[in-house]
């Protein structure tokens, strides 16, 4: 693991002087959260792991705000054990009167989502989950020391979860996002740190959901993650009628590394479990009142995110088999979380729907306009060839 932080993107400079963070205590808790897009939207809620914070979804904050959908990023507070985050996140909603939520979790994140899910079914509406597990017990084992965590130093607790990440080579996208976190794990306190580790190492496994499979959909990347294969198995065996989205690549924070491939995934899932998008409100209205924002200054970058056509790789070549599934996840108020209408977990995915079909096209539309970025150069390029021909033919 490469030492130091590295100086902060432009477009994470940006989306701190544009979107204000907040602070709000509960209880003994202390919330620390963004809250971006239309408030008549039902928001999707982003839960990070271990190693993240709020801000490491500041790429889906940006990207789908713009389209129309309200996010809200969520830190950990200082919780330490599971029936306590129940507790603590339905408080939290209270306070911020929501009442139907998507969960959008990873790794840790993704094993709270599904906890809260299970003693509050009738709030949670869909899920997806990437790259996360059912159950505690590998961590357990592989962390014995887990009864004094409270009492070990917070740079000693930073280089065991920072173990977890793979040394050597990345490329570049994966090693961005690498540095991005771990500059973030640098600014997590010696509780936070505990706190988070005491929640994967606790005795506690995920039980039976209300939740029909087709709310939920699983991404997950094919290659190195910290959370074993085999636990991610099992969520895939727990849910078969979950739709699949597949990153080829992203490493442990696809979020950050293949933003355009996840957003995507993500805007695809709240089509198809009944989320309408309000284009016509602002982004920057949805803001807490009672709720201190923070003081950032920081100025600079104009780049809301990684614009699509940035790579070729083909990681959209996953099993993600985009349908309209003909029912409204939110069920307008109704506390009824099963589907009502016909099934639509068929096995082909060579049919798009007509929504679908329309996001494909933003999609390209977002590459054009990578292409015309590069218009001026190309111009410049010609009328130069021109001057040469010029000058060539007035000498003859």
């Amino acid at each position: 693991m490469k030492a130091g932080v590295s100086q902060a993107p432009g477009d994470y400079v940006y989306f701190k002087s544009q979107v204000p963070l907040h602070k709000i205590s509960i209880g003994n808790k202390q919330w620390r959260y963004y809250d971006f897009g239309p408030k008549s939207v039902p928001p999707l809620i982003c839960i990070p792991g271990i190693a993240g914070t709020a801000d490491v979804y500041y790429k889906q904050i940006m990207s789908l705000s713009i389209k129309g959908y309200r996010v809200i990023s969520v830190d950990i507070p200082r919780i330490w054990n599971h029936m306590e985050w129940v507790q603590s996140f339905e408080k939290f909603l209270d306070t911020l009167s929501i009442y139907h939520i998507h969960l959008y979790g990873t790794s840790l994140g993704g094993f709270l989502a599904l906890v809260f899910a299970q003693h509050r079914p009738r709030r949670v509406k869909s899920l997806v989950l990437s790259n996360t597990f059912l159950e505690t017990h590998k961590f357990a084992a592989a962390m014995p020391w887990s009864p004094i965590v409270n009492w070990t130093p917070a740079f000693l607790l930073k280089r065991y979860i920072l173990s977890g990440i793979r040394d050597g080579s990345h490329e570049p996208f994966i090693a961005d996002s690498i540095d991005f976190v771990v500059g973030q794990v640098e600014i997590l306190s010696s509780d936070d740190l505990s706190s988070r580790l005491k929640l994967n190492v606790n005795a506690a496994s995920v039980g039976p959901l209300s939740l029909s499979d087709s709310f939920i959909t699983i991404m997950d990347t094919n290659d190195y993650c910290a959370v074993p294969q085999q636990l991610k198995d099992q969520v895939s065996e727990r849910f078969p009628g979950a739709r699949r989205a597949i990153l080829k690549t992203g490493g442990d924070f696809p979020f950050l590394s293949r933003p355009d491939e996840v957003n995507l995934y993500l805007q695809l899932h709240l089509r198809r479990v009944g989320v309408e998008a309000q284009l016509d409100n602002q982004p920057g209205t949805s803001k807490d009142d009672g709720a201190d924002q923070s003081t950032d200054d920081n100025q600079g970058g104009n780049n809301f995110d990684s614009l699509p056509g940035q790579r070729n790789d083909g990681a959209n070549d996953g099993a993600y088999q985009p349908k309209t599934s003909g029912q409204n996840g939110d069920n307008n108020g109704s506390d009824e979380t099963k589907s009502s209408g016909p099934n639509t977990d068929n096995t082909s995915g060579s049919v798009l729907s007509s929504e679908d079909i329309g996001i494909m096209k933003e999609f390209m539309a977002f590459q054009l306009l990578v292409q015309a970025s590069l218009f001026p150069v190309i111009l410049q390029h010609q009328m130069g060839a021109f001057s040469v021909s010029c000058k060539m033919l007035f000498n003859v």
